[in-house]
């Protein structure tokens, strides 16, 4: 019986007419990993645990791996991404951020070297696929073990991965590791023990405060989790659920799912043939009350996404003359908007049922659009909503007011910038990373 065929990218791309067309999708609901628990003591109370006091994140079950291996890995990585590898030390972490041969931004992931020899790729999986697909396609002595987020996996991850992060949480890091992580540096990682179980320790988080995250194999996840638990009670310890998780990003800066620049190259049709329909990239729902027939309005560059200090220019790699010519020349860069609360609560009531939303709305001063925000989230201390938004540089000054313009584009029924419907919120732009410690202090060692 001939196997059927699964369809790639291109194919989708093709049969839809359009990127745009295959991908806009409005009034998609945004959805949390089915693995983790929505909820474990409400997310208002979640989202302050972070903030307050001592929270444990559970992202063993989001996040994809990749571990290659072998005499060349080292090589390809230094060949598909922007980063210095001139002093990148075994135990040391680094932002893998890979781009297309026009400079524009695929997705970033979290690159762990393990060994003189051994690399591990942590994130959403458009990186990972990336570094795959050159790796089968070019001249590579590597292994490469692939490992998707549990939602497209049968059976349990390679690794678990966890996070203790807040304001108060060394004081339950310090019992559980007897005091042995104060010299870590940031985006260092080194192995210690938790209850005779092996498990490593990086200096690094998702929520832009004090903490670690920790990392090990499957077969000791059981005990890490338990022992935490167990000691957490003492120090009050909250667990956060997938809703409120997704929200960490609104205020730590991080865009997770940048939507790649993939679609439109000609010299990609290959990678686009590799890449399947049901990927990530094949299915994230365009939405929201920005709409233009061309993706490209939808790509962003590294500088852009405030990723330039991870981009070295002493090696050659794919991209690097696009990204030569484009790192003086962003003409937008990354900030946060803070929602005027009155009128979030004129818009979606009260009670309302926010949370997290990643869609593409227009941000407008004076009716003039200066900029894109996707990535808006509540943020129940702040009782308002912030959002992530690139917008031209002369207004991205801290204190000036700007529209987002909240609504459904219905897309190619309508003329692109029409707006007439729609909800208008006043907000003020302020820094990205929003929260201060994670603005000043978290990269500081």
């Amino acid at each position: 019986m001939a196997s059927v065929k699964t369809p790639s990218l291109q194919d989708g791309l093709d049969q839809a007419g359009s990127a745009v067309k295959l991908l806009w999708k409005p009034n998609t609901p945004s959805v949390a990993n089915p693995v983790v628990p929505p909820e474990y003591s409400g997310w208002r109370a979640e989202q302050r645990s972070w903030e307050e006091g001592t929270a444990l994140f559970n992202l063993c079950h989001q996040m994809c791996d990749l571990v290659v291996e072998g005499p060349d890995a080292l090589r390809l990585l230094s060949d598909v991404s922007a980063n210095n590898y001139e002093k990148f030390a075994v135990g040391q972490a680094k932002q893998l951020v890979a781009v297309t041969h026009e400079g524009y931004l695929i997705q970033d992931a979290i690159m762990f070297r393990l060994g003189e020899q051994r690399f591990n790729l942590a994130g959403l999986g458009g990186a990972h696929k990336w570094v795959m697909y050159h790796a089968k396609r070019g001249n590579y002595d590597v292994q490469l073990t692939f490992d998707p987020a549990s939602d497209h996996r049968e059976g349990n991850p390679l690794f678990f991965r966890y996070q203790i992060q807040g304001p108060t949480a060394m004081g339950l890091l310090n019992r559980l590791f007897d005091n042995k992580l104060d010299d870590i540096k940031f985006m260092r990682f080194r192995e210690l023990s938790v209850a005779g179980r092996p498990v490593s320790v990086l200096r690094h988080g998702m929520a832009g405060q004090i903490g670690f995250e920790f990392f090990g194999d499957w077969e000791n996840e059981e005990t890490f989790r338990q022992t935490v638990l167990e000691a957490g009670k003492e120090f009050g310890l909250i667990q956060v659920g997938g809703l409120a998780y997704y929200t960490t990003a609104a205020d730590s800066g991080w865009v997770p799912i940048p939507i790649p620049g993939i679609y439109t190259d000609p010299a990609l049709e290959d990678y686009r043939r590799y890449v399947g329909l049901y990927s990530l990239e094949g299915q994230f729902p365009l939405q929201g009350s920005f709409y233009s027939p061309d993706i490209r309005d939808y790509y962003c560059s590294p500088f852009e996404m405030g990723y330039g200090r991870s981009v070295s220019f002493n090696h050659e790699f794919i991209g690097r003359e696009a990204l030569l010519k484009a790192k003086d020349a962003a003409a937008r860069t990354k900030v946060t908007l803070v929602w005027n609360a009155d009128d979030v609560k004129r818009v979606f009531g009260a009670d309302h049922g926010f949370l997290m939303h990643m869609t593409f709305d227009r941000v407008e001063k004076d009716s003039e659009m200066v900029g894109l925000s996707q990535y808006s989230a509540y943020i129940d201390p702040d009782n308002t909503i912030h959002s992530l938004a690139l917008v031209k540089k002369e207004f991205a000054q801290p204190g000036t007011e700007v529209t987002v313009i909240w609504g459904q584009h219905p897309g190619p029924a309508a003329e692109p910038g029409i707006t007439v419907a729609f909800e208008r919120i006043r907000a003020i732009v302020q820094p990205a990373p929003f929260n201060e410690f994670a603005r000043t202090a978290y990269r500081v060692d």
